[in-house]
C-alpha cells in the first residue's frame, strides 16, 4: 500500500493524504477545510475503488470555485493512479 500526498488549489483544505492498494482507497485525511463534511467523505471512500470514486467526485463544485474537496480528491486521486501505471 502506498501513501500520496495532494496539494488542492482553490479549496479551504491545505493537503489531502490517501493510501491506495490495487486501485482501493485507504485512509482519506483533508487537512484543513471543513472537518464534518472531510472526515463523511473520507468514511465514505474506505475500500472504495478509486476509479468510481473519481467518476462520481470529478465534478463537483463549491461556491463558483470551479472545484471542490472531493473534485480536488479526484485529481489528486488521477495523479496517484497516473504514477502507479508509470
Amino acid at each position: 500500500m502506498k501513501t500520496y500526498e495532494f496539494k488542492p488549489k482553490n479549496i479551504c483544505a491545505q493537503k489531502i493524504t490517501f493510501a491506495l492498494e490495487e486501485d482501493v482507497i485507504h485512509g482519506v485525511k483533508f487537512h484543513g477545510g471543513c472537518s464534518g463534511n472531510a472526515k463523511g467523505m473520507a468514511n465514505l471512500l474506505e475500500g472504495a475503488k478509486a476509479g468510481e470514486a473519481i467518476s462520481r467526485l470529478e465534478d463537483i463544485t463549491c461556491q463558483n470555485r470551479g472545484t471542490s474537496c472531493p473534485a480536488e480528491l479526484a485529481k489528486a486521486l488521477k495523479e496517484a493512479i497516473d504514477a502507479e501505471i508509470q
